[in-house]
Protein backbone atom coordinates (compact mmCIF):
# COMPACT_ATOMS: atom_id res chain seq x y z
CA UNK A 1 0.00 0.00 0.00
CA UNK A 2 3.03 2.25 -0.18
CA UNK A 3 6.08 3.07 1.90
CA UNK A 4 5.56 3.21 5.66
CA UNK A 5 1.98 1.91 5.46
CA UNK A 6 1.16 -0.33 8.44
CA UNK A 7 -0.57 -2.96 6.24
CA UNK A 8 2.74 -4.14 4.84
CA UNK A 9 4.29 -7.38 3.50
CA UNK A 10 6.40 -7.69 6.65
CA UNK A 11 3.27 -8.75 8.52
CA UNK A 12 3.17 -12.18 6.89
CA UNK A 13 6.94 -12.51 7.11
CA UNK A 14 6.81 -11.89 10.85
CA UNK A 15 4.15 -14.57 11.27
CA UNK A 16 6.12 -17.13 9.26
CA UNK A 17 9.32 -16.36 11.18
CA UNK A 18 7.55 -16.79 14.51
CA UNK A 19 5.96 -20.08 13.51
CA UNK A 20 9.37 -21.40 12.47
CA UNK A 21 11.26 -20.13 15.53
CA UNK A 22 8.64 -21.58 17.88
CA UNK A 23 8.59 -24.95 16.11
CA UNK A 24 4.86 -24.71 15.48
CA UNK A 25 5.39 -24.87 11.72
CA UNK A 26 6.42 -28.53 12.00
CA UNK A 27 2.90 -29.42 13.09
CA UNK A 28 1.03 -27.56 10.34
CA UNK A 29 -0.12 -28.46 6.84
CA UNK A 30 0.42 -25.59 4.41
CA UNK A 31 -1.84 -24.81 1.44
CA UNK A 32 -1.49 -22.19 -1.28
CA UNK A 33 -4.68 -20.20 -1.61
CA UNK A 34 -6.42 -20.19 -4.99
CA UNK A 35 -7.85 -17.08 -6.62
CA UNK A 36 -11.48 -16.59 -5.66
CA UNK A 37 -13.84 -16.97 -8.60
CA UNK A 38 -16.29 -14.33 -9.73
CA UNK A 39 -19.15 -16.57 -8.60
CA UNK A 40 -17.69 -16.72 -5.09
CA UNK A 41 -17.18 -12.94 -4.94
CA UNK A 42 -20.72 -12.27 -6.18
CA UNK A 43 -22.19 -13.95 -3.10
CA UNK A 44 -20.93 -10.99 -1.02
CA UNK A 45 -20.43 -8.16 -3.52
CA UNK A 46 -22.33 -6.93 -6.60
CA UNK A 47 -20.65 -6.98 -9.98
CA UNK A 48 -20.19 -3.18 -9.94
CA UNK A 49 -18.02 -3.45 -6.82
CA UNK A 50 -15.91 -6.23 -8.31
CA UNK A 51 -15.47 -4.30 -11.56
CA UNK A 52 -14.53 -1.13 -9.66
CA UNK A 53 -11.75 -2.94 -7.80
CA UNK A 54 -10.46 -4.60 -10.97
CA UNK A 55 -10.52 -1.37 -12.96
CA UNK A 56 -8.89 0.63 -10.15
CA UNK A 57 -5.77 -1.55 -10.09
CA UNK A 58 -2.92 0.35 -11.77
CA UNK A 59 -0.38 -1.18 -14.10
CA UNK A 60 2.32 0.88 -12.41
CA UNK A 61 2.59 2.86 -9.20
CA UNK A 62 -0.05 3.23 -6.51
CA UNK A 63 -3.62 4.54 -6.57
CA UNK A 64 -5.89 5.14 -3.57
CA UNK A 65 -9.51 3.97 -3.38
CA UNK A 66 -9.86 5.85 -0.09
CA UNK A 67 -7.38 7.88 1.99
CA UNK A 68 -6.17 4.75 3.85
CA UNK A 69 -6.52 2.10 1.17
CA UNK A 70 -4.19 1.86 -1.82
CA UNK A 71 -3.66 -0.49 -4.76
CA UNK A 72 -0.62 -1.40 -6.82
CA UNK A 73 -0.26 -3.74 -9.79
CA UNK A 74 -0.37 -6.82 -7.55
CA UNK A 75 -3.31 -5.86 -5.36
CA UNK A 76 -6.04 -7.35 -7.56
CA UNK A 77 -4.55 -10.83 -7.48
CA UNK A 78 -3.65 -10.51 -3.80
CA UNK A 79 -7.24 -9.58 -2.95
CA UNK A 80 -8.57 -12.51 -4.99
CA UNK A 81 -6.16 -14.87 -3.26
CA UNK A 82 -7.07 -13.55 0.21
CA UNK A 83 -10.73 -14.27 -0.52
CA UNK A 84 -9.84 -17.61 -2.08
CA UNK A 85 -8.01 -18.68 1.08
CA UNK A 86 -11.23 -18.62 3.09
CA UNK A 87 -13.05 -20.57 0.40
CA UNK A 88 -10.36 -23.27 0.33
CA UNK A 89 -10.26 -23.40 4.14
CA UNK A 90 -14.04 -23.88 4.20
CA UNK A 91 -13.76 -26.76 1.75
CA UNK A 92 -10.96 -28.35 3.77
CA UNK A 93 -12.83 -28.30 7.08
CA UNK A 94 -16.11 -29.41 5.50
CA UNK A 95 -14.37 -32.28 3.71
CA UNK A 96 -12.78 -33.34 6.99
CA UNK A 97 -9.23 -32.89 5.64
CA UNK A 98 -8.55 -30.63 8.63
CA UNK A 99 -10.69 -29.56 11.58
CA UNK A 100 -9.32 -26.02 11.88
CA UNK A 101 -7.58 -23.62 9.51
CA UNK A 102 -5.79 -20.29 9.83
CA UNK A 103 -5.60 -18.10 6.72
CA UNK A 104 -2.51 -15.87 6.79
CA UNK A 105 -3.79 -13.36 4.28
CA UNK A 106 -3.41 -9.78 3.23
CA UNK A 107 -5.13 -7.59 2.31
CA UNK A 108 -7.58 -8.04 5.20
CA UNK A 109 -11.32 -7.94 4.60
CA UNK A 110 -13.71 -7.16 7.43
CA UNK A 111 -14.10 -3.44 6.62
CA UNK A 112 -15.11 -4.11 3.01
CA UNK A 113 -18.84 -3.45 2.76
CA UNK A 114 -21.03 -4.94 0.08
CA UNK A 115 -20.38 -2.01 -2.27
CA UNK A 116 -17.44 -0.16 -0.69
CA UNK A 117 -13.73 -0.91 -0.19
CA UNK A 118 -12.28 0.78 2.89
CA UNK A 119 -9.94 0.38 5.84
CA UNK A 120 -7.21 -1.53 3.91
CA UNK A 121 -9.90 -3.97 2.64
CA UNK A 122 -11.18 -4.67 -0.89
CA UNK A 123 -13.25 -7.86 -0.65
CA UNK A 124 -14.77 -9.14 2.57
CA UNK A 125 -12.78 -12.34 2.95
CA UNK A 126 -14.66 -13.78 5.92
CA UNK A 127 -18.06 -12.98 4.41
CA UNK A 128 -17.11 -14.65 1.12
CA UNK A 129 -15.93 -17.71 3.04
CA UNK A 130 -19.05 -17.86 5.21
CA UNK A 131 -21.35 -17.51 2.21
CA UNK A 132 -19.43 -20.31 0.52
CA UNK A 133 -20.18 -22.47 3.55
CA UNK A 134 -23.86 -21.58 3.31
CA UNK A 135 -24.28 -21.80 -0.46
CA UNK A 136 -21.88 -24.58 -1.45
CA UNK A 137 -22.13 -26.73 1.67
CA UNK A 138 -25.72 -26.09 2.74
CA UNK A 139 -24.89 -24.81 6.22
CA UNK A 140 -27.84 -23.30 8.06
CA UNK A 141 -26.05 -21.76 11.05
CA UNK A 142 -22.67 -20.04 10.75
CA UNK A 143 -21.05 -17.91 13.44
CA UNK A 144 -18.51 -15.15 12.86
CA UNK A 145 -16.36 -14.09 15.82
CA UNK A 146 -14.51 -10.79 15.35
CA UNK A 147 -12.02 -9.66 18.02
CA UNK A 148 -10.18 -7.09 15.88
CA UNK A 149 -9.75 -3.73 17.61
CA UNK A 150 -11.83 -2.12 14.84
CA UNK A 151 -15.49 -2.97 14.27
CA UNK A 152 -16.12 -5.28 11.33
CA UNK A 153 -18.53 -2.88 9.67
CA UNK A 154 -18.29 -4.61 6.30
CA UNK A 155 -19.21 -8.00 7.72
CA UNK A 156 -22.12 -6.42 9.56
CA UNK A 157 -23.25 -4.65 6.37
CA UNK A 158 -23.28 -7.91 4.43
CA UNK A 159 -24.95 -10.12 7.06
CA UNK A 160 -27.24 -7.77 8.99
CA UNK A 161 -30.62 -9.49 9.33
CA UNK A 162 -29.41 -12.83 7.90
CA UNK A 163 -30.74 -15.44 10.32
CA UNK A 164 -28.23 -18.04 9.10
CA UNK A 165 -25.37 -15.96 10.52
CA UNK A 166 -24.61 -14.85 14.07
CA UNK A 167 -21.82 -12.30 14.39
CA UNK A 168 -20.30 -11.58 17.79
CA UNK A 169 -17.67 -8.88 18.09
CA UNK A 170 -15.67 -6.69 20.41
CA UNK A 171 -14.00 -3.47 19.31
CA UNK A 172 -12.66 -0.22 20.71
CA UNK A 173 -15.26 2.54 20.68
CA UNK A 174 -15.39 5.37 19.82
CA UNK A 175 -12.82 4.48 17.18
CA UNK A 176 -12.56 3.84 13.44
CA UNK A 177 -14.88 3.08 11.65
CA UNK A 178 -17.11 4.84 14.22
CA UNK A 179 -20.09 2.50 13.99
CA UNK A 180 -21.53 -0.71 15.35
CA UNK A 181 -23.44 0.71 18.30
CA UNK A 182 -26.59 2.20 16.74
CA UNK A 183 -29.42 -0.36 16.69
CA UNK A 184 -27.61 -3.40 15.26
CA UNK A 185 -29.76 -6.20 13.85
CA UNK A 186 -30.79 -9.07 16.10
CA UNK A 187 -28.11 -11.35 14.63
CA UNK A 188 -25.34 -8.86 15.50
CA UNK A 189 -23.90 -8.98 19.01
CA UNK A 190 -21.58 -5.97 19.04
CA UNK A 191 -19.73 -5.18 22.29
CA UNK A 192 -17.94 -1.82 22.22
CA UNK A 193 -15.02 -1.49 24.63
CA UNK A 194 -13.58 1.79 25.92
CA UNK A 195 -9.94 2.67 25.36
CA UNK A 196 -7.74 1.13 28.01
CA UNK A 197 -9.76 -2.08 28.36
CA UNK A 198 -7.53 -4.93 29.53
CA UNK A 199 -7.76 -8.67 29.22
CA UNK A 200 -9.80 -9.29 32.37
CA UNK A 201 -12.65 -7.10 31.15
CA UNK A 202 -12.46 -8.61 27.66
CA UNK A 203 -12.68 -12.11 29.11
CA UNK A 204 -15.68 -11.13 31.21
CA UNK A 205 -17.51 -9.87 28.12
CA UNK A 206 -16.74 -13.07 26.23
CA UNK A 207 -17.85 -15.27 29.15
CA UNK A 208 -21.00 -13.35 30.06
CA UNK A 209 -22.26 -12.18 26.67
CA UNK A 210 -20.63 -13.96 23.71
CA UNK A 211 -20.58 -17.54 24.88
CA UNK A 212 -24.25 -17.88 25.91
CA UNK A 213 -25.35 -16.58 22.47
CA UNK A 214 -22.89 -18.79 20.62
CA UNK A 215 -23.90 -21.95 22.48
CA UNK A 216 -27.60 -21.14 22.01
CA UNK A 217 -27.08 -20.54 18.28
CA UNK A 218 -25.23 -23.88 17.90
CA UNK A 219 -23.20 -22.95 14.80
CA UNK A 220 -22.25 -25.67 12.34
CA UNK A 221 -19.04 -23.81 11.43
CA UNK A 222 -17.28 -20.92 13.15
CA UNK A 223 -15.31 -18.24 11.33
CA UNK A 224 -12.94 -15.89 13.14
CA UNK A 225 -12.01 -12.42 11.97
CA UNK A 226 -8.72 -12.62 13.82
CA UNK A 227 -7.33 -9.14 14.28
CA UNK A 228 -4.47 -8.77 16.75
CA UNK A 229 -4.38 -4.98 16.92
CA UNK A 230 -6.07 -4.97 20.35
CA UNK A 231 -2.66 -6.03 21.73
CA UNK A 232 -1.27 -3.52 24.19
CA UNK A 233 1.91 -3.09 22.10
CA UNK A 234 -0.06 -2.02 19.01
CA UNK A 235 0.06 1.76 19.00
CA UNK A 236 -2.61 2.12 16.31
CA UNK A 237 -5.22 1.51 19.02
CA UNK A 238 -5.62 1.65 22.80
CA UNK A 239 -6.78 -1.72 24.12
CA UNK A 240 -4.61 -3.92 26.33
CA UNK A 241 -4.83 -7.56 25.32
CA UNK A 242 -1.82 -9.90 25.45
CA UNK A 243 -0.99 -13.29 23.97
CA UNK A 244 -2.63 -15.21 26.80
CA UNK A 245 -5.92 -13.41 26.11
CA UNK A 246 -5.83 -14.55 22.48
CA UNK A 247 -5.04 -18.11 23.59
CA UNK A 248 -7.91 -18.01 26.06
CA UNK A 249 -10.55 -16.68 23.66
CA UNK A 250 -9.42 -19.18 21.01
CA UNK A 251 -9.91 -21.99 23.53
CA UNK A 252 -13.44 -20.75 24.28
CA UNK A 253 -14.25 -20.73 20.55
CA UNK A 254 -12.77 -24.22 20.20
CA UNK A 255 -15.12 -25.47 22.90
CA UNK A 256 -18.16 -23.96 21.17
CA UNK A 257 -17.04 -25.56 17.90
CA UNK A 258 -16.64 -28.92 19.61
CA UNK A 259 -20.18 -28.73 20.97
CA UNK A 260 -22.03 -28.08 17.71
CA UNK A 261 -19.66 -27.71 14.73
CA UNK A 262 -17.66 -30.93 14.86
CA UNK A 263 -14.70 -28.75 15.84
CA UNK A 264 -14.74 -26.86 12.53
CA UNK A 265 -13.14 -23.40 12.64
CA UNK A 266 -11.80 -21.16 9.88
CA UNK A 267 -9.76 -18.22 11.19
CA UNK A 268 -8.74 -15.35 8.91
CA UNK A 269 -6.12 -12.71 9.64
CA UNK A 270 -7.45 -9.17 9.84
CA UNK A 271 -5.48 -6.44 11.65
CA UNK A 272 -2.34 -6.40 13.75
CA UNK A 273 0.43 -3.92 12.98
CA UNK A 274 3.00 -4.19 15.79
CA UNK A 275 4.94 -6.94 14.04
CA UNK A 276 6.40 -8.79 17.02
CA UNK A 277 3.20 -8.60 19.08
CA UNK A 278 1.08 -9.69 16.14
CA UNK A 279 3.37 -12.61 15.30
CA UNK A 280 3.47 -13.80 18.93
CA UNK A 281 -0.30 -13.50 19.18
CA UNK A 282 -0.90 -15.38 15.92
CA UNK A 283 1.42 -18.15 17.12
CA UNK A 284 -0.52 -18.38 20.40
CA UNK A 285 -3.80 -18.47 18.46
CA UNK A 286 -2.60 -21.16 16.05
CA UNK A 287 -1.14 -23.25 18.87
CA UNK A 288 -4.61 -23.55 20.39
CA UNK A 289 -6.31 -24.09 17.02
CA UNK A 290 -3.87 -26.90 16.27
CA UNK A 291 -4.28 -28.37 19.80
CA UNK A 292 -0.54 -28.23 20.45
Amino acid sequence: MGAHHPECPDRLGAINDRLISSGIDLHLAYYDAPLATREQLLRAHPSKHIEFIEQSAPKHGIVHVDPDTAMNSGTWNAALRSAGAGVLATDLVMQGAVSTAFCAVRPPGHHAERTKPMGFCFFNNVAIAALHGIEAWGLERVAIVDFDVHHGNGTEDIFSGNDKVLMVSTFQHPFYPFCGTDHPAANMLNIPLPAGTRGDAFRQVVSDIWLPRLYAFAPQLIYISAGFDAHYEDDMASLGLVESDYSWVTQQIMEVAASSAQGRIVSMLEGGYALSAMARSVAAHIKVLADL
